[in-house]
């Protein structure tokens, strides 16, 4: 199955069945396989082969139907299409399964308790032989919240066995059939007869377990007593011997006292999430109970009553809403149509379930539907809120607006009254503001209740249940949506992306996280999603997560260069320092190569090898770029010129250190008389300091810190896997080892320059008043001139400006003997100092003397003089400080390259990759239909 599919080996295949999948009208026999995670499907018959996968989480309806067309089938739909099985061997018990499935895929979209629940799921060592063991254990699953559900027990209850049996009710003085079940802390009794006698036996209470004389009448009889005096007759047990040793056995397992730190815990968890209508129902209880009464009466209702209502998203209040509507368009359909053009259900029903109707009734009534919710569950709630829509129905219909349908149904739950309390009713607001000419009827509350039970009694709660699950689906996948459509409007909108792509994007986010999780990810920074966090923050990858998204999505296949590109990404987009990004980080990163311009992506594309990006484990030397990372782009701070004053005058560089110094000046001299005047102060000057501090100061190219020659290297590693796989291979090979050799060449005319400094200022120092030396070393000062006409060399170089590949190459480290010499230095502007050195390829490198096995850490490539070699090697893990490289020479070297500018300007269709991601992830249904090209032997 895993092979099939192409499922991980976390994967558990729970069960699987034959059975026909309808593509359009014709039948597709073949198998059903269900999983923890997916539903899959596959057939191969007469040619034709089908394999479908659904991720149970994508799932929005899932219902057992019988139509004409489809007799018997089973209706799976998620966001994309409708799914038809049908000839099952045995239909309900595989709807159950996939029901279960589904409903343990929601919990994980709801919270995080999911994945602990299906890490708890055992896998057994060998699938295939052993498939029933999983299966056993969910059905034991089923079968224990059922058993929960039915008597409303906590959710950490144990069923351990069922037995059918006969109870002695004296009140009748019949022998009702049913079953007894036993748990860890409970004896329950259920009659065959729906909601004839329900009885829980606390094992805390029992005193005495005893088999009692058998007879003709009372075969195999047993007797529970309790400690308040009560004797229960349980009769026609098939194994009482048995029975009794159990029971004995739980009795001595319970504990003397109950744990004190449960409370504490379970106080914790409702704290954390009580919203105000919880609030409301708390203060009641606790008018009638003590503290302790009232907490334990709040944690049943928090999780077992009312599961999911209290939560940050309201999902359970939710759930019931729908199907409060559901109800409503069965037993009052004329009704019905006319409240959802209103749109007044969703504004009563939430009000109307979370408080218990507390909010909106007299107390002294409400108080009476609370006493039969304790008893009934939900049931009770339903049933009076179909009545109190149905005693108003010609009201209602005949209703203009939502307001109007409010205050109708406002005016009648003022005056719902309890005519049995002593204490006088106090009205609510509505009947205060809405008080008209003729004062409304009272109705008492017991009348409500009996009407209510009288025409909406088929309620039954396994029918709630039911329609529980199927509303929980839609409420879930609706929250999702509206999950994603709130980061996708958080993402800006200079991202590039359109809202499809984005939306895709999303998914295929999301489905990388949760898939982390269910597929028995261990990963430490891989934490699970919190709903309670805002919904950018919900979805977290980690760096091994975001490496097998960017190998599948990222324009620049770099072969097993990927990972590493990848992780250096991570570390730039992780800005934090978290070990985690969110979709908004993940998606910037992703736009930077998809829709930046030719200078965006260099961008990009320097700072990933520049720290934090460049880790020192890839680059242990990176010390100088470190040093401009965390120290300020001033020139004040930076230990080496810039680019540009390398090739200005130096007359230029006083000038403009003189303009500075008098712009400071002025700067003081403005401040002193402000200090100084009388005048008030000007706010609006401060005000506007603070705007333009909060501003986002876009970044440019001269913010960028200058790259040392091991980090140079690395971008050529880079550059060289990245071409290894395009069309124009050896055209990029042979432009890009132009360009480096040419970088090579000014890195090496910058470290001349900087030595050449260095060793000025610190052997002849220049006298107090003495101007400095007016232009740059004789040798440097001639590496800058343009070369001769007649030289070969220029000719390379002109031909490499208009984008030609030369045609003769050279090694590296030829010298570079045809520089012109004959006319005098003479200071150049950075104009043409650009010029020149974009035209000037000192040194060609071929394409087959430059590789990427060449470029080791240990050997840096350099152009140079023949009398003067620059070839250095490392030692000790030292690097030549004074050599760097700006990001603006760079530029400027690779645009005179067109084949490279071709190249990062290509685009590239990013919907492509996602729906080949989105295959991988299994996020959607994936169907393929085609003919079998070999011939089965």
């Amino acid at each position: 199955m895993r092979k099939q599919f192409g499922m991980p080996e976390g994967e558990k295949l729970v069960n699987y069945y034959s059975c026909s999948y309808w593509k359009g009208r014709v039948p597709r026999q073949g198998w059903l396989y269900l999983t923890v995670n997916h539903l899959c499907f596959y057939s191969f018959l007469l040619g034709k082969e089908v394999s479908l996968v659904v991720q149970w989480v994508d799932v929005t309806r899932l219902e057992k139907n019988a139509t004409l067309l489809f007799p018997e089938s089973i209706r799976v739909d998620t966001r994309d299409q409708e799914l038809f099985f049908s000839m099952f061997l045995n239909i309900s018990e595989t709807f159950k399964l996939m029901e279960q499935l589904a409903n343990l895929a929601m919990r994980q979209l709801l919270d995080s308790e999911g994945f602990l629940e299906d890490k708890a799921l055992p896998r057994p060592p060998r699938p295939h032989s052993n498939i029933s063991a999983l299966k056993r254990d969910l059905d034991a699953r089923a079968k224990n919240e059922c058993y929960c559900a039915t008597f409303r027990l906590p959710g950490d209850e144990r069923l351990d066995g069922h037995t059918g049996c006969t109870l002695w009710t004296p009140f009748n003085k019949l022998h009702i059939p049913g079953q007894m079940f036993i748990s860890s802390n409970y004896i329950c009794f259920a009659s065959k007869e729906e909601d004839a006698c329900h009885l829980i036996i606390p094992l805390r209470e029992v005193t005495i377990v005893e088999k009692a004389d058998s007879s003709s009448v009372l075969p195999s009889p047993l007797s529970i007593s309790t400690k308040s005096k009560m004797t229960f007759l349980f009769a026609n047990l098939k194994d009482r011997d048995f029975l009794v040793q159990r029971i004995s056995d739980f009795l001595q397992k319970m504990p003397s006292k109950p744990p004190g730190n449960s409370r504490a815990g379970r106080k914790a968890s409702i704290v954390d999430s009580a919203p105000e209508a919880m609030n409301i129902v708390t203060s009641v209880l606790l008018l009638y109970g003590s503290e302790e009464e009232a907490f334990w009466l709040l944690v049943a209702l928090c999780e077992r009553m009312l599961p999911d209502y209290y939560n940050t998203r309201v999902v359970g209040a939710l759930v019931d809403q729908g199907i409060f509507e559901e109800l409503t368009r069965d037993f009052l359909p004329q009704l019905s149509e006319k409240m959802q053009d209103l749109g007044v259900i969703p504004s009563i029903s939430l009000s109307w379930f979370l408080t218990l109707f507390l909010s909106v009734m007299p107390f002294e009534s409400a108080a009476v539907i609370v006493d039969c919710f304790f008893y009934e569950g939900i049931k009770v709630i339903l049933q009076v809120a179909l009545a109190i829509l149905d005693a108003n129905m010609e009201q209602l219909l005949g209703c203009s607006d939502e307001g109007e349908a409010m205050t109708v149904l406002g005016r009648y739950l003022d005056n719902v009254v309890n005519k049995q309390s002593v204490s006088p009713p106090i009205p609510h607001l509505h009947a205060l503001l809405t008080s008209g000419d003729d004062p409304p009827e009272e109705v008492d509350i017991f009348d409500l209740l009996k009407v209510s039970y009288e025409k909406f009694s088929s309620l039954r709660a396994e029918d709630i249940e039911q329609m529980r699950f199927k509303q929980r689906l839609k409420v879930i996948q609706s929250l999702e949506d509206t999950a994603k459509r709130s980061v996708v409007r958080a993402i800006p909108g200079d991202i590039g992306f359109s809202i499809e792509e984005l939306e895709d994007l999303y998914m295929v986010f999301k489905a990388k996280q949760l898939a982390s999780q269910y597929w028995g990810s261990s990963r430490p920074a891989a934490v699970r999603r919190d709903p309670s966090l805002p919904y950018l923050e919900q979805y977290r990858i980690d760096t091994n997560q975001f490496q097998e998204l960017f190998a599948s999505l990222t324009p620049w296949a770099c072969g097993s260069h990927t990972s590493v590109l990848a992780g250096r990404m991570f570390r730039l987009l992780d800005e934090n320092k978290d070990s985690l990004i969110n979709f908004k980080e993940f998606v910037t990163g992703i736009s930077r190569m998809y829709h930046g311009d030719l200078t965006e992506k260099l961008k990009v594309l320097y700072k990933l090898h520049l720290p934090p990006a460049l880790s020192p484990e890839e680059a242990e030397s990176a010390l100088e770029a470190t040093h401009y990372f965390t120290e300020n782009s001033s020139s004040e701070a930076s230990p080496l010129a810039s680019d540009l004053d390398l090739f200005l005058p130096w007359e230029a560089q006083e000038a403009l250190q003189q303009e500075e110094q008098e712009g400071a000046g002025n700067d003081v001299q403005e401040k002193r008389r402000e200090e100084k005047g009388t005048s008030p102060p000007d706010y609006r000057h401060y005000l506007r300091m603070w705007a333009k501090e909060k501003e986002v100061q876009k970044e440019t190219i001269k913010d960028l810190p200058k790259m040392n020659q091991e980090q140079f290297i690395e971008l050529c590693k880079t550059l060289y896997n990245m071409f290894s796989e395009d069309p124009m291979e050896q055209d990029l090979y042979h432009a890009i080892a132009t360009v480096a050799s040419l970088l090579l060449r000014i890195g090496e005319v910058g470290r001349r320059f900087s030595a050449w400094s260095g060793r000025e200022s610190r052997d002849s120092a220049p006298e107090e008043g003495e101007p400095p030396a007016p232009h740059p070393p004789q040798d440097v000062a001639q590496e800058l001139q343009p070369p001769a006409a007649g030289d070969p060399q220029a000719k390379a170089g002109g031909d490499t400006h208009l984008g030609k590949a030369p045609q003769e190459s050279q090694v590296v480290g030829e010298g570079g003997g045809g520089e012109g010499r004959g006319s005098p230095p003479q200071p150049l502007s950075d104009d043409e100092t650009k010029d020149d050195m974009s035209m000037s390829s000192y040194s060609v490198v071929s394409t087959g003397s430059l590789q990427c096995e060449d470029l080791a850490d240990d050997t840096v490539l350099v152009g140079g003089e023949a009398h003067s070699p620059v070839a250095t090697t490392h030692s000790g893990g030292a690097v030549d400080t004074d050599w760097c490289i700006s990001f603006e020479q760079i530029l400027a070297s690779i645009l005179t390259e067109s084949v490279l500018v071709n190249f990062f300007e290509k685009r590239v269709d990013i919907g492509l990759k996602i729906k080949d991601q989105r295959k991988v992830e299994r996020q959607f249904s994936t169907s393929s239909d085609h003919e079998q090209s070999a011939v089965l032997g």
